[in-house]
């Protein structure tokens, strides 16, 4: 049934939109193209496609840093335009459901709210949904009952692993390691052994297409600038060369689960134990590692094809379900 209202699910990497008007879900970059300082040149895909190729005129960048908004008026622009495309340049007033981290401060919370309340897309009522609900209910779990359940979160910048139990979170623990991590190491491991400068993109198809890779046993074909000769040059990488590089990465997130798990009440513990670990996430795809996390905790990992959009999937199904009503709340009065 269709809703006046939007759920956003505000990533650093992508912001995924609900829209309750055309109950759809939908993913745009979250990246803004200024030129001369001052004039919008393009927002979203199409700012993307310009990142690491723009002139020093036009400034390409991501207004989100490690899960928090750092730059305000940027991403308020972002999400004015989003809002207009998805109701065909009319807006309507509606009410705006927000998936934030846990584990930040409240003047970091109060922004998200703040975002919306002064992005001028007419919003009536702003609710606040804890980011780690969200994606438990878009993975289909209960999470209403006394039964824990254990969420991984693995997106561009930040990991967040939380333990949810009654609708709410017990322990939740956010870390800043995500995707981007991953590019960086392929980069320098490239950078290293090859001599070779690549860009982030090159470097996230690398670690896109890995799993394709192993499987038919090729080589990563690659494009950048030789360090020594200065030309554009072509190469293999072997793809255990690319897994080797982001294996000190993944373990730095499994020492991070385990820490959580360590601090988890007993009875919560074996709830996790007999239902396993719920991973989810852009990031949570890349390379074996949900393997090496059902390895290293005894545990057994649910994975989600679809974990990009888990998020979004949930604030619509609370948006829609009264019964799961109560956890969007309202931080401050409109």
């Amino acid at each position: 049934m269709a809703i006046n209202a939007f759920g956003i699910d505000l990533g650093t990497y992508n912001i995924k939109i609900y829209n309750g008007f055309k109950e759809t879900i939908s993913s745009h970059k979250n990246i803004i193209a200024i030129q001369n300082r001052h004039n919008i040149f393009a927002y979203g895909d199409e700012a993307f496609t310009m990142y690491e190729k723009a002139p020093s005129n036009i400034v390409v960048s991501f207004p989100l840093t490690n899960g928090v908004i750092a730059d305000i008026h940027n991403m308020q622009v972002l999400l004015k335009n989003f809002i207009l495309d998805e109701m065909d340049g009319n807006l309507r007033n509606a009410d705006f459901f927000i998936s934030v981290p846990t584990d930040i401060t409240d003047v970091e919370k109060r922004a998200f709210y703040d975002l919306v309340k002064d992005s001028n897309v007419r919003a009536k009522k702003i609710y606040v949904v804890e980011k780690a609900i969200a994606d438990a209910i878009g993975l289909d779990v209960d999470v209403m009952n006394s039964s824990g359940v254990l969420v991984v979160n693995i997106g561009y910048e930040t990991t967040e692993i939380s333990i949810i139990s009654l609708g709410g979170i017990v322990l939740s623990k956010l870390i800043k390691l995500g995707g981007k991590k991953f590019d960086d190491s392929i980069r320098n491991i490239i950078r290293k052994e090859y001599n070779l400068l690549i860009g982030m993109k090159t470097a996230e198809r690398v670690k896109i297409a890995l799993p394709e890779l192993k499987a038919t046993n090729s080589d990563a074909v690659v494009y950048g600038r030789d360090i020594v000769t200065g030309l554009p040059v072509e190469r293999n990488i072997p793809t255990n060369l690319v897994e080797k590089c982001m294996s000190e990465h993944f373990e730095n997130i499994i020492d991070n689960v385990k820490v959580i798990l360590e601090r988890t009440p007993p009875e919560l513990a074996a709830d996790i134990y007999k239902k396993g670990i719920f991973l989810t996430g852009g990031s949570a795809s890349i390379g074996n590692l949900h393997e090496l996390i059902a390895r290293s905790t005894g545990l057994r990992v649910n994975f989600s094809s679809n974990g990009e959009g888990s998020v979004a999937y949930g604030l619509s199904q609370v948006m829609n379900n009264e019964k799961l009503g109560h956890v969007a709340y309202s931080m401050y009065e409109a």
